[in-house]
């Protein structure tokens, strides 16, 4: 297909999307997330109520574009060394870079991702998702490794994941002190302690 075969995008489409998505930034931070909603968004961007519909369904799709557009970038892969080390460094990027995130947009992302009623819901089901695979993508390219495997035997990289940035994330929701890089060394050695004395858990 040439370029001019390919479909132009109306940057009229461009624009108003990112009012409404600039006014549900603006609302999700200073009222929280019930702040979003289809009147308030299209009042704060001057948006009519119809264009909104041409770009999300329904307010929940909006909250969960909203909420995706909030949320940090992925973190850089460390250089290659041991394992233990690498493991360390990535964590302390993901402590630093969940510090650098609101502790209302990480309740928020928590609260919408894991939330029963929405639980269902297409576009909440694919930011988790999105959420899951930002996340995870530093870890494969430090996992998915001969020496990785060596190390930890056979196992799930998401059940890793929740070992290493959870405590992270658990501590950032309560509000507990920043982590520390010490704090990041010792959740990998108590990681690497508890595989090593019990290799067959995923």
């Amino acid at each position: 297909m040439s370029g001019t075969d390919a479909v132009e995008v109306d940057p009229r489409r461009v624009r108003s999307r990112a009012r409404l998505l600039d006014a549900a930034s603006a609302l999700l931070q200073d009222g929280g997330l019930e702040a979003v909603t289809v009147e308030g968004v299209t009042r704060l961007s001057k948006v009519a109520r119809t264009t909104l519909y041409r770009h999300f369904d329904n307010a929940v799709q909006l909250r969960a574009a909203t909420i995706e557009r909030l949320l940090p970038s992925a973190v850089e892969t460390p250089p290659a060394g041991p394992l233990r080390d690498r493991l360390v460094a990535l964590l302390e990027r993901q402590a630093e870079a969940i510090r650098d995130t609101s502790l209302q947009v990480s309740t928020l992302a928590w609260l919408a991702t894991g939330s029963d009623h929405n639980a269902d819901n297409p576009a909440i089901s694919s930011l988790r998702q999105r959420i899951l695979d930002h996340y995870r993508v530093p870890f494969d390219e430090v996992l998915d490794t001969p020496e990785a495997r060596r190390e930890l035997g056979e196992f799930d990289t998401y059940f890793v994941l929740s070992q290493l940035v959870g405590p992270l994330v658990f501590a950032k929701l309560i509000g507990l002190r920043a982590s520390t890089p010490q704090d990041c060394a010792r959740i990998v050695d108590d990681f690497l302690a508890a595989r090593a004395a019990n290799p067959s858990v995923s």
